[in-house]
């Protein structure tokens, strides 16, 4: 009796774990942008200064939605409404130090980025609003610094949203941020 109970309690076990799937692969996938570009991989570096100097500053995570032939700007986005720049949770932004965005002192942590875009420019509002989905938990009365940039126009069109944070001089970084065929750029100061 005892080992036909214990064979049916490995066959229910081995049914329960067979039963759960994996999730699909999301259609926007997950990604990161680094500053420093190369600190995801500072563990590889030969000497403790070339470590310390790739530890990150700020890093980016966001989903990468594709064109897919649509109109992005101005009829996907509507301009003039908050975008959380990308596909499904909202952007976040993480400073590992204070930094200043917007002629305001930033201190170290998580914000959620917003965009509300125009046909000319582009404002970017850091939102201590986390763990979001979409815009539906976009809260303006959370924003705590805002910068209103010019756009420019890409040569290429760039399919998929993408993000990149570049040293423009020093003790400034560029949030860079393009899709389909419009680019803006954001300066971060870092202390």
């Amino acid at each position: 009796m005892k080992k036909l109970l214990f064979i049916i309690a490995i066959v229910l076990t081995g049914s329960t774990v067979n039963a759960q799937e994996f999730a699909k692969m999301d259609k926007s996938p997950m990604d990161r942008a680094y500053y420093p570009s190369d600190a995801p991989h500072r563990t590889f570096k030969k000497d403790d200064a070339e470590k310390k100097a790739a530890e990150p500053q700020i890093r980016v995570t966001y989903s990468r939605p594709a064109k897919k032939g649509r109109v992005i700007f101005g009829e996907l986005l509507k301009f003039g409404e908050a975008w959380r720049v990308g596909a499904n949770e909202s952007t976040e932004i993480l400073f590992n130090n204070d930094v200043t965005f917007g002629g305001k002192e930033i201190k170290a942590g998580r914000y959620t980025v917003i965009i509300i875009p125009t046909a000319t420019e582009w404002t970017l509002k850091l939102n201590t609003g986390l763990d979001g989905w979409g815009n539906y938990g976009y809260d303006s009365s959370k924003d705590v610094a805002s910068v209103t940039v010019p756009v420019t126009k890409s040569e290429n069109v760039i399919e998929n949203l993408s993000i990149s944070l570049y040293e423009a001089s020093k003790n400034t970084v560029h949030l860079k941020i393009g899709w389909d065929t419009t680019v803006a750029e954001f300066p971060i100061t870092i202390k």
